[in-house]
């Protein structure tokens, strides 16, 4: 094998190792990073769509169950999204492969991660920076430590949250939210999870932490007609396809538990931070060759 084609594969590892760790993190699929990263490495843009797909099922299945152990995972909220959204991913799908200018799906998908990265962003900045590690660092009031007692107290916020996401969080809500997330998911390759973490955040008022299980969720269920319709339409470069994979679960696996770990205020900053520079990046770059 050339050691160009080597390089193409060992860089596509990488590219699904950093996906994979945005994944887990952050519920978002990773394909905000692999869709840009294989057009770098010589994808077309309608390829840069379907190629990422298939890398997206086993990380979100990966962090699923990293935050399932955590006990962290709204099964109703993934699960009513997911179903929701499938046939709508189906459909998005159908019209990326009809659109004439697929590099505009391209600039589409960076205009949406600013977004997203800026509402999170915003919401995270008057969420108190608490940790949640419970490691001591001396007696606390009740003979515990300081950090435990601000972990407890986190810990008893996102139960007041939960309890008010199941109480208004109604079926409707969340098969609106599937649809929208589902399409996008099928038409831009993203996952569909740029789209519900900052819903479940700011239109559901649910933990951060508890957001990324559940987006999870619906982007595994996501996954599955978007990877069929696009491996059907011939929109997979199976060469890029497969190292993505191969990258993207150990990725996952830390990024999901770095988020465990994390405050809420932490994880909503680093979204919003990262996302919002991926997307300036992204953007800059397919406008300009829109324009070339």
């Amino acid at each position: 094998m050339p050691a160009a084609d080597i390089a193409v594969l060992v860089a596509a590892v990488a590219v699904g190792f950093g996906s994979g760790v945005l994944s887990g993190m952050l519920g978002i699929g990773g394909a905000v990073v692999s869709t840009p990263a294989v057009r770098v490495l010589g994808a077309t843009p309608i390829e840069a769509v379907g190629t990422t797909v298939p890398a997206i099922l086993p990380g979100a299945l990966v962090g699923v169950w990293r935050y399932h152990k955590a006990g962290l995972v709204d099964w109703r909220v993934g699960l009513w999204c997911g179903a929701s959204g499938a046939v709508a991913a189906v459909a998005g799908a159908v019209v990326a492969d009809g659109v004439a200018e697929p590099g505009w799906l391209m600039v589409a998908t960076a205009v949406l991660m600013g977004l997203s990265g800026w509402s999170v962003a915003r919401s995270g900045r008057s969420v108190p920076a608490v940790a949640t590690s419970t490691v001591a660092t001396g007696p606390g009031p009740a003979g515990g430590s300081d950090v435990d007692a601000d972990a407890d107290a986190d810990a008893d916020a996102d139960a007041d949250v939960d309890a008010d996401v199941d109480a208004d969080a109604s079926w409707v809500w969340l098969v609106v939210l599937g649809v929208v997330a589902g399409f996008v998911a099928g038409i831009l390759g993203v996952g569909g999870g740029i789209i519900l973490l900052p819903a479940f955040t700011s239109l559901l008022g649910m933990p951060v932490r508890k957001s990324v299980a559940a987006s999870l969720v619906a982007v595994a269920i996501f996954s599955v007609p978007a990877l069929v319709t696009h491996a059907v339409n011939g929109n997979i470069d199976w060469l890029l396809a497969v190292p993505l994979m191969v990258g993207v679960v150990p990725g996952a696996r830390l990024g999901s538990s770095l988020t465990i770990g994390a405050s809420e205020r932490t994880v909503r900053m680093v979204f919003g931070v990262v996302i919002g520079l991926l997307a300036v990046v992204f953007g800059v770059t397919e406008v300009l060759g829109l324009r070339g």
